[in-house]
């Protein structure tokens, strides 16, 4: 094969073979996490403020406690990712009650996320088990809380976002 044939096929490839080495990082990011953050921060501008400390039994947690709960979690997730201590913005997050002020730092949360997937690749996601369960668990435990949060939503009358874009729909009422 000539020289230029192989200079060819090598700039042609090469993209390839790097995006196959953040394939964990990058399926993670794009196919789960931009979803559930998504649908996450859609759910919180959904639900009226009222419906804040709504829960669906007494021994649940109510709303505004299921979206802290990812806000903090994404915190401790996200700074290992990162390698550093959880932002002092984590430690305020429990105490937060009202809609404007939940909704903003679980939105600060994603934010702070997405800036850690963005410095991550699969070599060091795939380092440490730390690691790969703070990547892991950024996808699966938001899916979990969506999960739990769809019957709050739809028990208010609000069509959760994931049905509500299957549908056409912008959250609207049942």
């Amino acid at each position: 094969m000539a020289m230029k044939t192989r200079v060819l096929l090598c700039i042609c490839y090469a993209p390839l073979v790097l995006s196959a080495q953040n394939n964990l990082t990058t399926t993670v990011t794009e196919r789960y996490f931009n979803g559930v953050r998504r649908n996450l921060e859609m759910a919180a501008d959904a639900m009226p403020d009222a419906k804040y400390g709504f829960k669906l039994t007494d021994g649940q947690m109510s709303f505004a406690e299921w979206i802290n709960h990812s806000t903090e979690r994404n915190y401790a997730d996200c700074a290992t990712l990162k390698g550093d201590a959880a932002p002092e913005a984590a430690k305020k997050v429990a105490s937060l009650r009202d809609k404007a002020d939940v909704s903003q730092a679980l939105k600060d949360s994603f934010t702070y996320c997405a800036a850690a997937l963005a410095g991550i690749d699969d070599q060091k996601v795939l380092a440490s088990p730390q690691m790969t369960y703070a990547l892991l668990h950024i996808a699966v435990h938001n899916n979990e809380i969506y999960g739990n949060i769809a019957g709050y939503l739809r028990t208010s009358g609000i069509v959760p976002p994931s049905t509500a874009s299957k549908m056409g729909q912008k959250g609207k009422k049942q």
